[in-house]
């Protein structure tokens, strides 16, 4: 058993080696799965945008040689004017925690119903659109300066509390399925992550303060105010004492902490982007496929999966 685990972790490294070199284009038809399901979300405030034109992409738990590592949130220059951001997430399937990997598009498709705040409440987007080529900021739930961003609105929705779970399925997973506008979005075509997201994520992999063991879910750099920018004054670190859980995929369940859960804000469905804001839109790679795979051992493991499209 200690062997497989090697071998698992040894093609995590590998993998880790080689997307060192790949474009954006491949990054979506790439994904992992593992039999531990990745901690909980940590708690943290937001930095002030940078300035215009830049959308908000929240942190994540991603997949190491050593593990989970967390992945700052950060204000990103999106591919194109008119895309928005739809986050990754992690999605029980087949005996698997299995990433799905994030992408810009014309709407927002699903993201497994992970409320990662900021706008990003489960379904859709509540912080933001485009109008004219600009992006208009919802101050409710972004933190921005009116003197640099003039394009802001506040719209205040139905407040809820949330449990910070940041995987869908499985035990004690969120239990979501895609809308019928997130299954039509998740059909278009879609721009994978900029190379300066590609660079912010290699970078936190490196970065040991970020492992899920060593911060125990909270980690110092949990967001910047700008892609890869981990010395920047402006970089929050997480707050509160959210629970580190483990979950595998036998169901065994450990919780080294207590829990500081915040209120969160949920959007209401999502509109068609063509009933609420009319915007010509980019067209881009297609969708990432998503892995299956079968394991019946309880010990961590990771496969890859790489899909070719045609």
């Amino acid at each position: 058993m200690k062997n497989t685990f090697l071998r698992s972790l040894a093609r995590a490294a590998l993998l880790g080696l080689t997307t060192l070199g790949w474009s954006a284009a491949a990054f979506a038809q790439v994904s992992l799965s593992v039999t531990v399901a990745p901690p909980v979300l940590p708690v943290y405030a937001q930095p002030m945008a940078p300035g215009p034109g830049y959308i908000w992409t929240p942190g994540y738990w991603a997949w190491g040689i050593t593990g989970y590592y967390w992945v700052p949130g950060t204000w990103v220059i999106p591919p194109a004017v008119g895309v928005l951001w739809t986050p990754g997430y992690w999605g029980w399937r087949n005996g698997f925690y299995a990433w799905n990997a994030g992408y810009w598009g014309p709407r927002v498709g699903f993201y497994g119903g992970i409320n990662y705040g900021f706008g990003y409440v489960g379904v859709g987007y509540a912080g933001g659109y485009w109008n004219n080529g600009a992006f208009y900021y919802n101050r409710a739930v972004n933190n921005v300066n009116v003197t640099n961003i003039h394009t802001t609105y506040n719209t205040v929705v139905t407040n809820t509390t949330v449990n910070r779970v940041s995987y869908n399925g499985g035990t004690g997973g969120v239990r979501a399925e895609p809308t019928a506008v997130e299954r039509g979005a998740m059909n278009e075509h879609h721009v994978e992550p900029t190379e300066l997201q590609l660079q912010h994520e290699h970078s936190a992999a490196g970065n040991r303060a970020l492992l899920a063991s060593v911060n125990h879910g909270q980690p110092a750099i949990a967001a910047t105010p700008q892609a890869g920018a981990f010395d920047h004054p402006g970089v929050v670190a997480a707050r509160g004492n959210p629970a580190h859980k483990v979950t595998t995929a036998s169901g065994n369940t450990s919780i080294a902490h207590g829990t500081d859960m915040p209120k969160q804000v949920k959007a209401q469905p999502q509109k068609s982007e063509s009933q609420s804001h009319p915007q010509g839109h980019p067209q881009g790679a297609a969708a990432a496929a998503h892995p299956q795979g079968q394991h019946n051992s309880g010990e961590p493991h990771v496969e890859e999966h790489r899909h070719k499209e045609g």
